[in-house]
């Protein structure tokens, strides 16, 4: 399947993108020096009725851009979903690949940029492009109630999806924003291995940030 579409908010995800031509050429290199691995725009990940939707940054060259799964084969994921099996939003504590049976469950994971960025670094101008597929994707009906936005990047990326300006939310880790969608949006540092190394973000502190997650889906 090259496109999936929600029934009336448009397209959420096109496997043939190259609309971003930088990005385009990266995947095609990547794909002549690592033959096995997927490189191509990555897909949401999880229940399409979720009522919690992660939106990270972009696929990890050695992660979901090899695997073909958000958050799959590199550090940041053993973190996220170790996390996510503690509070019921994943049938098993570590994502491995494609084809190992982890379900979703309440949750789902999509990035604010779909293609693997050269250095983790999406340009502005890329970010605004594939705006288009994460617009659909928070804006399907009914509106998952709770965003959680991974980093600042991801959190602009969604408030412009939500066609909010950044300037009346700011981002930290662990806010909370009430938007007049009626949906609140959350913080948190991304789990990179940079900022869990660096000590920036502990899992205690991401740990948190999932427990008030729980609390305010189960009090809905």
């Amino acid at each position: 399947m090259t496109h999936q579409l929600w029934p009336s908010d448009g397209v959420i995800f096109d496997r043939t993108c190259t609309q971003c031509p930088r990005l385009a050429r990266f995947l095609v290199d990547g794909r002549e020096e690592h033959p096995n691995y997927y490189c191509a725009p990555v897909a949401p990940f999880g229940d399409p009725k979720a009522r919690l939707l992660i939106v990270g940054l972009a696929p990890g060259f050695h992660g979901a851009n090899a695997s073909g799964r958000p958050f799959t084969g590199d550090h940041a994921g053993l973190l996220l979903y170790r996390t996510l099996h503690r509070f019921g939003f994943a049938s098993r504590p570590e994502s491995k690949s494609r084809e190992d049976g982890l379900k979703l469950l309440d949750c789902r994971i999509t990035n604010s940029v779909k293609c693997v960025p050269p250095e983790n670094k999406p340009t502005p101008a890329e970010i605004r492009t594939c705006n288009r597929y994460l617009t659909a994707e928070l804006n399907r009906k009914p509106m998952p109630p709770l965003l959680l936005a991974l980093g600042s990047i991801a959190h602009n990326a969604a408030l412009r999806a939500l066609a909010l300006k950044p300037a009346g939310y700011k981002f930290a880790h662990a806010a909370e924003h009430e938007l007049p969608t009626g949906q609140i949006l959350m913080n948190s540092y991304h789990c990179s291995r940079y900022n869990t190394n660096t000590g920036r973000l502990t899992e205690t502190m991401f740990v948190d940030v999932f427990a008030r997650a729980r609390k305010l889906l189960d009090g809905r």
